[in-house]
């Protein structure tokens, strides 16, 4: 069966992010969770929270591609050091990142109604589909909302913020 995504289509998903708790929504193009080739669409605003993980059971590899808006990918080393960030724009072109397994990696959205197109081998597994960082917290948390602000403004090399209560041992655990 032919699929058709519209732009009406990426509109309501846009509008669904903005509407919703955690400030994302997405659109699945694949039939079920256990298609071998996991393709969806992906609609972020500015302060959504996507908790740093990695792709180890098994190792897969994830493609980003921008369809609106901007964003951005941020690859970390084992203790939560910002290696790199990837910006994707529409408007200036960096269009896609394709990350590969085994890397703890997040993504931010830069503008409102920022639309990604996620690309990544399957089955999805809600179990083992991600290794989520030690440094990092679960969404719902003040660690995450402090992360996740800082995530927008981070540069390369810098580590995540501590919380006010946070022995410095802890936090950052070794690998």
């Amino acid at each position: 069966m032919t699929k058709h995504f519209l732009a009406e289509d990426l509109s309501r998903l846009q509008r669904l992010a903005r509407e919703s708790k955690r400030l994302r929504a997405n659109q699945n193009f694949h039939p079920e969770a256990t298609d071998p080739i996991q393709r969806f669409f992906n609609a972020l605003e500015p302060y959504s929270y996507i908790r740093p993980h990695r792709h180890v059971d098994p190792p897969k590899w994830e493609l980003l591609l921008l369809v609106r808006g901007a964003g951005a990918v941020l690859l970390f080393d084992e203790r939560g050091k910002v290696d790199r960030i990837l910006e994707l724009d529409s408007a200036s072109g960096n269009l896609a990142v394709e990350i590969p397994p085994e890397i703890w990696h997040t993504l931010v959205a830069r503008q409102s109604g920022t639309v990604f197109f996620e690309l990544k081998p399957g089955p999805y597994a809600p179990f083992s589909d991600k290794d989520f960082a030690p440094w990092s917290a679960p969404e719902g948390t003040e660690r995450a909302d402090r992360l996740g602000l800082w995530f927008r403004q981070a540069s390369p090399g810098e580590q995540p913020p501590q919380m006010p209560d946070e022995p410095a041992q802890t936090a950052f655990p070794s690998s």
